[in-house]
């Protein structure tokens, strides 16, 4: 966690194909990018950003996102999502995302993730089921 500051940066890119659009996805009935693919990319520059600076046996998870779709992404063009780390309060993670076609920004917004251990985090899931019998 001491390697975590504000300005780390993290990329993720994808193309418009009909299985990430709002028509396959149900979020919509065109065939344009959606909505909750962007969030998944913004998602992803995050982890990006950040993920591969922890020991061994910690991650980040997203706990929280607030975004805009600005504008539409046809098939066949190139979505890229960039993530900035703007804040470190304790294992709270806060970024600024920003998503852009190859015309144009299409979102922006804010996301936090928070620092977790992996196996007490697997093991805490795990309760959960076996309290229901699972």
């Amino acid at each position: 966690m001491d390697k975590l500051a504000p300005g780390l940066m993290g990329e993720s890119r994808v193309t418009v194909t009909e299985v990430n659009t709002a028509r396959h996805l149900g979020s919509g009935n065109v065939a344009v990018f959606a909505t909750p693919e962007m969030v998944r990319l913004m998602e992803r520059a995050s982890v990006a950003a950040v993920d591969h600076l922890l020991p061994d046996g910690q991650c980040t998870v997203g706990v929280a996102m607030e975004v805009k779709h600005l504008a539409a992404t046809p098939l066949d063009m190139t979505v890229t999502a960039c993530a900035e780390l703007m804040a470190v309060d304790g294992r709270r993670l806060t970024f600024r995302v920003e998503a852009f076609d190859e015309a144009e920004k299409i979102g922006e917004g804010t996301h936090q993730r928070y620092v977790i251990d992996v196996a007490r985090f697997q093991q805490r899931a795990a309760q959960k089921r076996a309290r229901l019998g699972q």
